[in-house]
């Protein structure tokens, strides 16, 4: 008797495997005798007809039209094309979303989230560290537009109730934070909000933004947990080699139009170039990096636990994160096992003169490491330090970034895929000149 073979849907398939195979049945471009998707490098479309380019305007940015399975016209890359469209479908698969939307930056992605939730008179809160360039858009950019940003401390949701007014429209954050490593519970906010929005119109409603840049989707997805819009860099892990800059919100599907015509009237458009790259390079190679990334990372911070100028160290793996319980429940990867990603903090003991510890261990490693690169971005295959308190955060006021936890010896490090051994030697011999 012949043995007939059970065909497994797609579905039925692990999200590592999604990865790196994709949405190959895609409606965005047919590629189905391609091994590689294709790459559009057209900024314009021809159209057989008159009636197909209004019809074209017409579908653009509706929600209905891009859901429904149809294939696209595409009329200019501004507004639409397909290889960016593919990777946006596997980006939303990826962070378990309805749709994504991306951007040219990670800032033009964040810009793009606050742009569309927020209307003149409301507010966002903030908590009380961010990414500086995010800190600079909230406090310098959107009062402009007749918005305002408050801070408040996220650790604590039943206290930041209370300085939630009628006017607070998002609560945005980042988990894990940059830099300290420090983590908010995406949930109790969920569940804080829910109770701010029971007498809410839909319209005023509180939403909850999170960027989800340092984690990825591998290690955390917000959008289960109670988020209501995610925002990240793809520039960073997600695209992974430190080629191609870009950034991506996903959301339900009702955000869809608002983000599209965002994206064409401000113009911060993804290349089909570099979502090309990510969609081929750097997501399908996000959980082999990652799990590499992450045992480096683990060795690192032991090492770095168990010296004697170091006066501590942030990494959600290790047993005495202040925070274990929350990172081992929210840091997750797509099976489910505890991933508490590839960045970590350390604070050294003491200060040395005019110029700190930190600084000079940073400068050393400029000119002396091998396996280890000052520069700025993270989540590269090459591991990189910074000294968050004069760079990236130097948008923040001093005392405010001292107040917050961040230290002037604090140092950030972006773990790659180098031996962890090669790292540690460096990092020894960093330590022993300062």
């Amino acid at each position: 008797m012949e043995t007939r073979k059970r065909h497994a849907r797609k579905e039925d398939y692990r999200m590592r495997t999604h990865l790196i195979h994709g949405n190959f049945e895609s409606k965005k471009w047919d590629y189905n005798h391609h091994v590689i998707p294709p790459v559009s490098h057209s900024t314009a479309f021809r159209l057989s007809s008159l009636h197909r380019g209004a019809q074209g305007f017409v579908q653009f940015a509706s929600a209905d039209e891009a859901l429904s399975g149809h294939i696209p016209i595409y009329i200019y890359d501004r507004l639409d094309e397909p290889t960016r469209g593919m990777l946006e479908e596997n980006l939303a698969s990826a962070e378990g979303g309805e749709i994504c939307v991306t951007f040219a930056s990670g800032m033009a992605a964040i810009s793009a989230a606050l742009g569309v939730a927020l209307r003149q008179g409301q507010e966002v809160m903030a908590h009380q560290i961010l990414y500086g360039c995010t800190y600079s858009l909230m406090t310098n950019w959107l009062p402009r537009f007749g918005m305002q940003a408050r801070f408040g401390d996220f650790a604590k949701p039943e206290a930041l109730r209370a300085q939630v007014t009628p006017a607070t429209r998002v609560l945005y954050f980042e988990t894990p934070l940059n830099p300290t490593m420090e983590l908010i519970d995406i949930a109790a906010i969920r569940q804080l909000t829910d109770k701010i929005n029971v007498n809410r119109d839909e319209r005023e409603r509180v939403l909850v933004v999170v960027d989800n840049t340092f984690a990825t989707p591998y290690c955390q997805r917000p959008l289960k947990l109670g988020a209501d819009i995610v925002v990240e860099s793809l520039t960073k892990d997600i695209g992974g080699f430190g080629t191609d800059g870009g950034g991506a919100v996903i959301a339900a599907a009702d955000w869809y139009n608002r983000l599209m015509l965002f994206r064409k009237d401000f113009g911060g458009v993804l290349a089909p170039r570099s979502a090309w790259a990510i969609l081929v390079y750097g997501l399908p190679t996000l959980p082999a990096r990652m799990v590499n990334q992450q045992k480096t990372a683990l060795r690192v911070a032991k090492f770095l636990g168990e010296h004697p100028k170091v006066a501590g160290v942030n990494y959600p793996g290790t047993e005495n994160f202040p925070q274990k319980a929350l990172a081992h429940r929210q840091m997750v990867d797509l099976d489910g096992k505890f991933a508490p990603g590839s960045m970590l903090y350390f604070v050294l003991k003491g200060t040395d003169g005019k110029q700190t510890r930190a600084e000079k261990l940073v400068d050393y490693v400029a000119e002396r490491a091998y396996t280890i690169t000052l520069a700025v971005s993270l989540g590269q295959i090459k591991t990189l330090i910074e000294h968050p308190f004069s760079m990236t955060h130097s948008a923040l006021p001093d005392e405010q970034k001292r107040a917050f936890g961040m230290h002037p010896e604090g140092i950030r490090l972006s773990i790659g895929l180098e031996d962890w051994r090669d790292i540690i030697r460096d990092l020894e011999l960093a330590l022993e000149k300062v």
